[in-house]
This record gives C-alpha cells, sequence and structure tokens, in this order.
C-alpha cells in the first residue's frame, strides 16, 4: 500500500497528513488487490479541497470534495471513494454471475425456445369446449 500526500498553496501538518493516511488505509479492506492513492489537500481560496485519486489493479478511482473545513473535506472524499468501489464491486460481481454475458449483445438477448403443450392437455381442453357448447344447444 503506497500513498503520497501532497499539499498545495498551504502549510503541511503532520496531524492532517495522519488523518489522511488513516482514511485512506482503511479502503484496503474493500479492494482485492494493493492499492496506491494520492492525496492531494489544498487550499482555494476559503475553501479547502481534497482530492484523491486510488488505483488498484485495474480499477482506477477519483474524487473530490472542498468544504469550510480540511477533516470534513477528507472525511467526504473517502465516501465517495468508498461508493465507488462498492459500485464497482457490484458491477463486477453482477457480470461475474452472469457468465460475461452482456444485457445487450450476449446470450441474455437471444430468446429461449417456448415449450409447446403437450397433445394430452390439447385434446382434454378442446373436449371441455365441446362440452360445454353441447350443453348450451
Amino acid at each position: 500500500m503506497n500513498i503520497s500526500i501532497t499539499f498545495r498553496h498551504m502549510d503541511a501538518s503532520e496531524s492532517i497528513k495522519s488523518y489522511a493516511r488513516e482514511k485512506v488505509a482503511k479502503l484496503q479492506k474493500f479492494l482485492r488487490q494493493p492499492m496506491s492513492a494520492k492525496v492531494t489537500l489544498s487550499l482555494d481560496r476559503l475553501k479547502h479541497v481534497a482530492e484523491t485519486r486510488v488505483s488498484a489493479g485495474g480499477a482506477h478511482l477519483e474524487a473530490k470534495e472542498a468544504t469550510a473545513d480540511m477533516y470534513v473535506s477528507i472525511d467526504r472524499v473517502i465516501g465517495k471513494l468508498e461508493r465507488q468501489i462498492r459500485g464497482t464491486k457490484g458491477a463486477a460481481q453482477s457480470k461475474k454471475r452472469r457468465s460475461g454475458d452482456s444485457i445487450r449483445g450476449g446470450a441474455l438477448t437471444k430468446k429461449a425456445p417456448a415449450k409447446k403443450k403437450a397433445p394430452a392437455a390439447k385434446k382434454a381442453v378442446a373436449k371441455k369446449k365441446t362440452a360445454k357448447r353441447a350443453k348450451a344447444r
């Protein structure tokens, strides 16, 4: 796990750095492969901006949040990344369950041949209809 933290237009604080590292490290439990993360903490006018890019295997996730407090920005970015990870994980699992076929172009769009009723069932239905017609006359 590789986490790099960059400060832009603000003084580097060890407390913010450790807080961001701790929060980003918790994302590893959702990912199967080792992750690398780049966190950029900056001050834009009066907004504290937190940008995070996470790469793990083939997954590349990115989130950005700006609030009045840096700790709140970090928390919200982590929440966004968790939702992204869960969403991609759910999409991958559903694709695996349907054996890799896509909904639009795979085997799922072809209709299965309809089953035909047994001939005995047709005869029984025909007998009931003729019996009703005979009673009505």
